[in-house]
């Protein structure tokens, strides 16, 4: 999502360095037209920093680590924080930046790799109006949608785990549906038809349930994210003494899945764990099946 958000605002004729570990991914981006640098510490001359990265400890890591870019910012620049992190995280970093004379926006962001690209992600966002106008010309370039969800940092990452929650029920669900069809002997072409014009369907059905049909299980979000994010969930829960027992099993599907070796794999992979313990036949990806 990152490289997608940052050719989307290069696009739009704003002027972008990335970063990226990957040099391979620095060079596809000089490619495209922008700027790269193999450091966080190289953007000290950015004013708007965008962090997409995995997790709190990237983030922490690309501002505040040995490369980190946060002490060579100019006061007055703007951090925008994409990453799914607990809200408490969010919180603390706001703090920690403020202090620094730096602006957070805490902004994670939803629609996968493809609405980055296209400049139509949903952005949950929280921070100052002076961060919110700030960061005007960016969100124009990269959001469809730009929900301005409060003044402070954690509210726009309170609000992206209300929608993990629910994207990673919903991931597990489609799973254990498909797998309970398959294990009945239904077609799981005709399931997946009858289920996408009926009351049971869900966005993630109608989404991830293809990648099982054509058997591919090519990353676009893999099943480690929805680890990391219903841990979090989970953490969340614990620190207000609020139950989440369904997120909790979602966790547990996510988790076997990793732990069966498939926490690269794209998080509809998560049927895998149903096929292992039951023995269904999954369909299979044409070069497979031509192999076979």
């Amino acid at each position: 999502m990152g490289m997608g958000t940052a050719t989307a605002l290069l696009q739009q004729g704003l002027a972008v360095t990335g970063c990226d570990i990957s040099a391979e991914a620095r060079q596809a981006f000089v490619a495209a037209g922008g700027k790269s640098v193999a450091t966080p510490a190289e953007l000290a001359h950015c004013h708007i920093l965008l962090v997409v990265v995995v997790n709190g400890a990237q983030v922490d890591e690309v501002l505040f680590g040995v490369q980190g870019v946060a002490g060579q910012l100019a006061p007055g620049s703007l951090i925008m924080q994409c990453a799914t992190v607990a809200p408490s995280h969010a919180k603390q970093l706001g703090d920690r930046l403020t202090a620094e004379g730096l602006m957070l926006l805490d902004a994670p962001i939803s629609g996968g790799a493809a609405k980055a690209k296209s400049g139509e992600l949903s952005v949950m966002a929280s921070g100052t109006p002076e961060a919110f106008s700030y960061a005007q010309p960016v969100l124009d370039a990269m959001a469809a949608k730009v929900y301005r969800l409060g003044d402070v940092p954690g509210v726009g990452s309170s609000m992206k785990l209300v929608n993990q929650l629910l994207a990673g029920v919903h991931i597990a669900t489609a799973a254990e549906a498909m797998a309970l069809g398959i294990r009945m002997g239904l077609d799981p072409e005709v399931i997946y038809e009858v289920i996408t014009h009926s009351a049971g369907n869900s966005w993630m059905f109608e989404n991830r349930v293809p990648h099982i049909l054509s058997g591919d299980y090519t990353p676009l979000s893999a099943v480690d994210i929805f680890v990391k994010d219903l841990n979090i969930v989970h953490q969340t829960g614990r620190e207000l003494a609020l139950a989440t027992p369904v997120a909790s099993s979602a966790l547990q599907q996510f988790t076997a899945a990793s732990g069966a070796g498939l926490g690269r794999e794209d998080d509809s992979a998560v049927i895998k764990v149903y096929q292992r313990l039951s023995g269904i036949t999954l369909p299979e990806a044409a070069n497979d099946a031509e192999g076979a």
